[in-house]
């Protein structure tokens, strides 16, 4: 005859079978805080304060209150600015996460070794300053540039093409340098299907498109989801490659950021515009943890 045991004395025998005196639980908890306070100060100090400092700003300098961001609200100029900076976000995104879905299913398909090579290519640009990318860009697409030469020289085209100084050029040199933050969530995310279930697939009858529409994209969404999240919030803080591939005629929201801080010195709309910058990120991830569990947004298992 067994005699029941309350949770208490379970919970102390499930201690012990761990090999765990209940006893030195809240010593080991206190322990992993102590560890872990370096990183919340240094968080505090670098990241929380600075914000926390930003925010204040918005709302005392110049205009009192609510007055910087209904002067936000109500200017044209600062509308088409946001509007500038989200169509050339979204249609980053969209350039980059297609181009990275095909780059990712051709590694993941790929032998090991050939695999390791091609994402080493991959890699490659996050060695390389995007400043120098920029730069190499416009060596690309100016009107002297190697690109209209091929062209001219191929008899594609009669006259150059103007490559330089509109959102042409800006979505070209975003597109480059997201790519490979959109391939690695979407090949993290690739890897981890078994292939055994695309086998199965055309086992039962299914044909190639099928399967792939069937199985391996909807099993590949997590990564999706995760790749154009961060390519997107990614998207709305680029300062370097708009400034020198628009040519200061393509404005988004960090440039002007960057103007009101440095050469205005109007810091109240500055910091208005940066904390509507932070809120629309959060915005995004919220919004997007309505769709995918935020466990498995970026690829992880």
């Amino acid at each position: 005859m067994t005699t029941p045991t309350s949770p208490g004395v379970g919970s102390t025998i499930a201690a012990v079978e761990l090999g765990e005196e209940p006893q030195t639980r809240k010593p080991r908890l206190l322990q992993g805080g102590l560890l872990a306070l370096p990183a919340l100060l240094l968080i505090g100090v670098c990241f929380v304060l600075p914000v926390g400092n930003i925010l204040r700003l918005s709302f005392i300098e110049p205009l009192a209150g609510f007055g910087n961001y209904v002067h936000l609200a109500t200017d044209p100029l600062y509308f088409r600015i946001a509007a500038t900076t989200l169509r050339i976000s979204a249609l980053t995104t969209i350039l980059a996460v297609a181009l990275g879905y095909l780059l990712a299913y051709v590694i993941a398909q790929a032998s090991s070794r050939m695999r390791s090579w091609l994402l080493l290519i991959v890699l490659i640009p996050f060695w390389m300053s995007v400043l120098v990318r920029a730069f190499a860009w416009i060596l690309l697409l100016q009107r002297e540039g190697l690109l209209n030469a091929a062209l001219l020289s191929l008899g594609v085209i009669q006259q150059p093409l103007s490559l330089l100084g509109n959102e042409t050029g800006v979505l070209i040199g975003m597109v480059h340098y997201m790519i490979p933050y959109a391939t690695l969530p979407l090949l993290s995310s690739m890897l981890a299907i078994d292939p055994r279930l695309m086998a199965a697939s055309r086992a039962c009858g299914a044909g190639p498109v099928r399967t792939m529409w069937r199985i391996f994209v909807p099993l590949s969404l997590p990564g999706l989801a995760g790749a154009t999240i961060l390519v997107f919030v990614l998207n709305l803080g680029f300062l370097v490659t708009p400034a020198l591939l628009g040519g200061g005629k393509v404005i988004m929201v960090a440039q002007y950021i960057q103007f009101g801080i440095n050469e205005t010195l109007n810091w109240g709309i500055a910091t208005a515009l940066a904390t509507s910058l932070l809120a629309l990120v959060l915005l995004s991830l919220v919004v997007a943890s309505k769709f995918v569990r935020t466990e498995t947004l970026f690829g992880a298992s």
